[in-house]
């Protein structure tokens, strides 16, 4: 039902008299229990025994007060830091431990959109806490409890071993005899991150746009230029973020980095969720900082949720850290927490082996005819993984895109059967590998004709996106099907490597079995998940690559079970300084799978610079290679064995680091460079796009010198403080290595 219905039929706002007076539930059923609408009583003989704490885990110490018996969150510093200079005192309120607002209550904060303040969060009473030692590291759970709605609420911190990263999430049961309607709930909240009279001086936001084609493009600015202007009071803006939808970096990368200059530390979270989501950096009314992190909401995402009573409902986890230092220093110990987090390891990942997809070539239009010659190409270049792409599963003359969901090899295509060709593969030396897009189902394939409860609804209709319905992983009829699928792909055509993509995005979500469009695609969100999980440990040779639309889909909860991911679509291969060195923030080298696409009569340099876009993470060797140039071919042969002997036995111990800053797409003047320390050894990709032949790399003193290309005339001259890299021509790039 929707949340005026839930009114009505839950008695939460009821009529009293013909005047239009109205009574709460809760002052009809408690007539002594505090009122909803009213600031909290305190009790002063339980207040008066609660004093500040903190909880310490992996270098980080979380600091609570309370107002009154109501638990805040005074703020996370790294051990050794012993405050932000300003931040309101102690005595002065910090802000929410946890943002809650339930439907029929009121926002007693001048919020304007914000989620700063909201009852019941602000009545919440503090009902204990505990602690407890976990196999991977340690574990606090903060209760409250609101006794107006029956509402208890549970604060979930789990920090891994030694990382300074806390995973943070919420768990609601409602122990009341009566439903209760969320309208939003924090997975984590963040408090005083610098004095309220200097923020703008002393915070620097980092944060990424995200689109097709134009992946992980970081931007560093003041909070004013995100939305948050210090005005002297506060503000009844802030700073947001929002995704809707099943692709949750379709315009933001879902995470964010908060920089105290001043200070000399930085904050920074990652939403862990393959759905909707918001963030948001604003001021409370008492003008201290917070960040709200959190999943989907009624208000962005269409995710209003009903709890009934005796249910109980989780939150998405939100992953958060802070560091003394800056970008690098964040990005290098998420880099280390998502090592940690992955739920599904491979030797995929550790021996980084190098794929060919054939798309880039065929377009689409597969055969046994056109993939032999391109499978000797591959194996004779030394690729050890081989993957059709999209068409394998379309009638000769088909497009692609129209058929997609009863995934059959065409025999007319594949004359003998797709087997014979995958057998051929192997005889090769390669893994064979498959497209597919499992979550989908085209107009006129014979899925299309399952029942309605099998597809994403809305208004009693089927949704329709780009020509495709949204299949709902809730429905165990869909699971199955798509298992047999599976089966078929891995067992009867011999399938090591799936391309797993996703090319629509389902938007506010479902109606079916939901109270909400947006808590049916959380729904399914998490289904499609336990699917997922569910393959990877039935098949634990089978690698996984993900991709939607290039990087739409480029969140942890994927990351953390994929094996790697196309990081973007971006065909003109000169884009890709531009797009790898703020992938390299987003996900793990050893997953961050980059083109390289060399085309015939474009000469040594391009190709050359086509394997340096892919060298310090994971090769996707494609394109015409038996049609290349003896110049433009050695390259190619050259790059990969270089990568194979020289550099990927390093990638999976690699942190990144970022000698020229990060890339901007927009400005192909500027140089652009992406490093990768691992114990033994540092490597340096450097780029020259349309701009000075030399370029230099401050703060890199290692003695490095060029190992790819080793025979264009790249020059590189080191000393102690800085690294100069000469090149001869423009759109070039090569490999430096200590």
């Amino acid at each position: 039902m929707d949340r005026r219905t839930f009114l009505r039929s839950s008695a939460a706002l009821a009529v009293a008299s013909a005047a239009g007076e109205l009574k709460t539930v809760a002052q009809q059923d408690a007539p002594h229990a505090e009122h909803p609408m009213a600031p909290p009583v305190v009790n002063q003989a339980v207040a008066g025994d609660l004093k500040p704490f903190t909880w310490e885990a992996a270098g980080l110490l979380f600091g609570f007060e309370f107002a009154g018996n109501r638990l805040r969150f005074r703020n996370v510093l790294p051990q050794g830091v012993a405050a932000i200079d300003g931040v309101p005192a102690p005595a002065e309120m910090s802000g929410l431990e946890t943002s809650l607002h339930c439907t029929g209550e009121d926002v007693p904060d001048h919020h304007g959109a914000k989620f700063s303040g909201a009852y019941p969060g602000c009545r919440i009473v503090f009902a204990g806490k505990h602690e407890e030692t976990t196999p991977r590291g340690k574990q606090l759970v903060l209760r409250h409890r609101d006794e107006v709605t029956g509402l208890e609420i549970e604060s979930v911190y789990v920090s891994t071993g030694d990382i300074a990263v806390v995973r943070r999430f919420t768990r609601i049961r409602n122990t009341g005899a009566r439903p209760v309607g969320i309208e939003y709930v924090s997975s984590a909240m963040l408090n005083n991150f610098a004095n309220p009279t200097s923020f703008q001086q002393d915070l620097v936001l980092h944060f990424a746009f995200n689109s097709w084609q134009a992946e992980a493009q970081w931007r560093s600015v003041p909070l004013a230029e995100a939305g948050l202007v210090q005005n002297g009071n506060f503000s009844v803006s802030g700073a947001s973020f929002t995704s809707v939808g099943s692709w949750p970096s379709e315009r933001y990368l879902p995470m964010a980095m908060l920089e105290n200059k001043r200070a000399g530390v930085t904050w920074f979270w990652q939403v862990e969720h393959n759905g909707s989501w918001h963030c948001e950096i604003a001021q409370t009314g008492a003008r201290s900082l917070y960040a709200y992190l959190g999943g989907p909401d009624a208000q962005h995402a269409q995710a209003w949720k009903q709890l009934n009573a005796g249910e109980e409902y989780e939150t998405v986890p939100v992953a958060v850290g802070c560091v003394q230092g800056g970008f690098e220093r964040a990005v290098a110990e998420l880099t280390r927490y998502r090592r940690a987090t992955q739920l599904h390891p491979r030797s995929d990942t550790r021996d980084c082996p190098v794929v060919f997809n054939d798309v880039i070539a065929l377009q689409g239009d597969q055969s046994t005819a056109g993939e032999m010659p391109l499978i000797d190409a591959a194996a004779s270049a030394g690729c050890e993984v081989y993957c059709m792409d999209v068409g394998w599963c379309t009638r000769p003359g088909e497009n692609w895109w129209n058929p997609v969901g009863d995934w059959v090899a065409d025999e007319k295509r594949f004359p003998g059967g797709l087997r014979k060709l995958t057998d051929s593969i192997r005889g090769k030396g390669m893994v064979p590998g498959l497209w597919i897009e499992p979550e989908v189902a085209g107009l006129w394939t014979s899925v299309a004709r399952r029942p309605d409860s099998w597809f994403f609804m809305r208004h009693g209709r089927r949704i329709i996106d780009h020509t495709r319905y949204q299949l709902d992983y809730r429905n165990p009829d869909v699971r199955a099907y798509i298992d047999r699928v599976f089966d078929r792909l891995v067992r009867e055509y011999g399938i090591g490597y799936i391309k797993l993509d996703y090319n629509i995005n389902a938007h506010e979500g479902t109606e079916t079995g939901a109270e909400s469009f947006g808590q049916g695609l959380l729904g399914h969100n998490r289904a499609f998940l336990s699917w997922l999980d569910a393959l990877l440990d039935r098949y634990p040779d089978l690698t996984l690559e993900t991709v939607a639309s290039g990087g739409m889909r480029m969140d942890h909860t994927m990351l953390s079970r994929a094996q790697l991911q196309s990081i973007s679509d971006a065909d003109d291969y000169r884009a890709y300084a531009s797009l790898v060195p703020g992938c390299s923030a987003a996900l793990l080298p050893e997953q961050m799978g980059v083109w390289s696409q060399p085309q015939e009569g474009r000469g040594p340099d391009a190709a050359s610079c086509n394997m340096v876009n892919a060298m310090l993470g994971r090769i996707h060797q494609s394109g015409f290679i038996n049609r290349l140039a003896p110049a433009e071919l050695a390259q190619v042969r050259k790059g990969i064995a270089v990568y194979k002997n020289r550099i990927r036995r390093y990638i999976p111990r690699c942190t990144p680091f970022y000698p020229l800053g990060m890339a901007d797409l927009t400005a192909p003047e500027r140089p652009s460079a992406l490093g990768m320390r691992s114990p033994e050894k540092t490597l340096v990709a450097v780029w020259r796009r349309n701009g000075p032949e030399k370029i230099t790399l401050r703060g890199v003193a290692e003695d490095l010198q060029v190992l790819y290309p080793s025979d264009l005339e790249i020059r590189v001259t080191p000393d102690a403080q800085a690294t100069t890299v000469e090149f001869p021509r423009p759109f070039m790039a090569c490999i430096l290595s200590s």
